[in-house]
């Protein structure tokens, strides 16, 4: 069974453990070296649970509970004007991922949005990153932009996506 809650400051190692087991792939993040919990700090502490929400994903592993992913809103752009819209990130563990943890998360923030004011929710996904292009869409979000070659990863190209979702008029 798969629980939510904000993420509190205890929680940061595990975060940063899940974002950094996403590196080394080059699918879901432009980092290119792992990051420490001390350089996240300044990033945990902009997330606030009544305009941007952090959240970790628990579940019971046998040995009690361990988190095994997490989601946040992000401010998009940084103006005033923006501030219904958020940029939606979701990280899995890898013995996590496949299992439907993607769509719990995204219905989770389409849920949650009105409630800290987001109508708009962005997610900006490599284009060779099937798997979260596959879920944003089968969750009826659309394509919106194409940035063409704009990451550079081990000399390699790459396009980002940002696809969108409308929650509420």
């Amino acid at each position: 069974m798969t629980i939510h809650r904000i993420a509190e400051q205890h929680d940061l190692p595990a975060i940063v453990a899940i974002y950094n087991s996403t590196i080394a792939s080059r699918e879901v993040t432009a980092d290119t070296e792992e990051v420490s919990v001390a350089s996240r700090q300044e990033w945990f502490d902009a997330h606030t649970p009544d305009k941007r929400p952090l959240w970790v994903l628990e579940m019971d592993q046998g040995q009690g509970k361990q988190i095994v992913g997490w989601m946040s809103f992000s401010n998009f752009y940084g103006r005033p004007a923006y501030s219904g819209t958020a940029e939606l990130s979701i990280y899995l563990h890898p013995d996590a991922r496949g299992k439907g943890l993607g769509t719990y998360c995204l219905k989770l923030a389409e849920a949650h949005a009105p409630q800290v004011l987001v109508h708009t929710l962005l997610g900006f996904i490599f284009g060779h990153n099937a798997a979260s292009l596959g879920l944003f869409k089968k969750m009826g979000y659309q394509q919106w932009a194409e940035l063409p070659k704009v990451a550079n990863l081990d000399g390699i190209e790459r396009d980002l996506i940002i696809l969108g979702k409308r929650i509420s008029a």
